[in-house]
């Protein structure tokens, strides 16, 4: 016998299937030291203007990456019930209280929010943000656009991706969604670590997901920010939902075909990179070494490209640990519309 899951704890300031503009928060009761009724509070905008699809639109799944939050929020600010047809659902930041911290994980529960699907009700933090995406805001929703970059420790080429899906209806619709945002690459995008991903949560419902990768080091330059703030709009407006059209820009296609695009450190010290981000690297080819730092007179280690491709992201900032992801090659593909 199935167990009935409670409601969520999370209560909307805004009223969902209401037309207009509406500003307000997420409002989820959290008891802590400096305030024993206290609340986290996420804000969100409600754009809606008669039948339509509903997108949604999420940045700040992880709180050190802010090419979506600047878009989103500028997008909220700006957005009105004219400009679309349906409906438009903004979370600049899911994961408020990472986003406030400038942190990856949750200074609250240390809780993953991209690695915490479905969530429970009764969970932690972390987990009642989740539980509240899956059950309510995902079934609303038709398309979902969810932000990311690569925070404080990765830095990528900046792409625009969705995944090799089961349903082909799905992915060729995903894929024309990552093909109108136009990013300077679209990505065919494996995942290493999926167990419990947002992104999941959505394609296992039949919703159109499309993600990004916009950058890292943990900030924003005003050319990522540039392209998160055209790139939704363009999205936007090929789901049928902006009334204006696609902004063309040209992309190159990459496919993560499998795991030998992705290097790892075996083990941990000073990183130096002998090819940058848009290099073309051949199989074996080093691409870094590794220098012990708690002597000097030791050979570094060397890492070498597993495959031949384009260099997409790079470990960020100079010191790694044994495990850390230092390098990612993706192949250079054609448009798989011309596939």
């Amino acid at each position: 016998m199935t167990a009935t899951l409670r409601p969520s704890p999370i209560a909307a300031t805004v009223d969902f299937g209401a037309q207009g503009v509406q500003h307000g928060f997420l409002r989820l009761p959290y008891s802590r030291d400096d305030a024993a009724w206290g609340s986290v509070m996420i804000p969100l905008t409600v754009v809606a203007n008669g039948p339509g699809p509903t997108a949604l639109l999420t940045g700040a799944n992880h709180g050190d990456e802010y090419e979506g939050p600047i878009a989103l929020f500028d997008l909220a600010a700006t957005l009105r019930p004219e400009d679309i047809r349906g409906r438009v659902i903004i979370v600049p930041a899911m994961n408020a209280p990472a986003f406030w911290a400038g942190t990856r994980t949750s200074p609250i529960d240390r809780g993953n929010l991209n690695r915490s699907f479905p969530g429970r009700p009764d969970g932690t933090v972390t987990e009642k943000i989740a539980d509240y995406f899956q059950r309510v805001l995902l079934p609303m929703a038709d398309v979902v656009l969810d932000f990311h970059s690569g925070g404080k420790t990765l830095d990528f080429l900046p792409f625009c991706a969705a995944h090799i899906l089961p349903d082909k209806a799905q992915q060729t619709r995903a894929f024309d969604l990552v093909r109108a945002f136009g990013a300077p690459y679209s990505v065919q995008m494996l995942e290493i670590d999926a167990v419990g991903m947002y992104d999941s949560a959505a394609e296992e419902m039949g919703k159109v997901f499309v993600t990004t990768e916009l950058g890292g080091g943990g900030t924003a330059t005003a050319r990522t920010a540039g392209i998160a703030g055209r790139g939704v709009r363009n999205l936007l407006a090929a789901a049928d939902i902006l009334r204006a059209p696609v902004v063309q820009a040209e992309t190159r296609w990459l496919d993560m075909p499998d795991g030998d695009c992705f290097t790892f450190a075996e083990d941990g010290g000073l990183i130096a990179f002998l090819a940058d981000l848009g290099d073309r690297v051949t199989a074996g080819q080093p691409i870094a070494r590794i220098y012990p730092t708690g002597r000097t007179g030791v050979a570094p280690q060397v890492l070498h490209a597993r495959r031949a491709g384009l260099l997409t992201a790079r470990h960020f900032p100079g010191l790694v640990k044994p495990g850390d992801c230092v390098a990612v090659v993706a192949v250079e593909v054609d448009d798989p519309r011309g596939a």
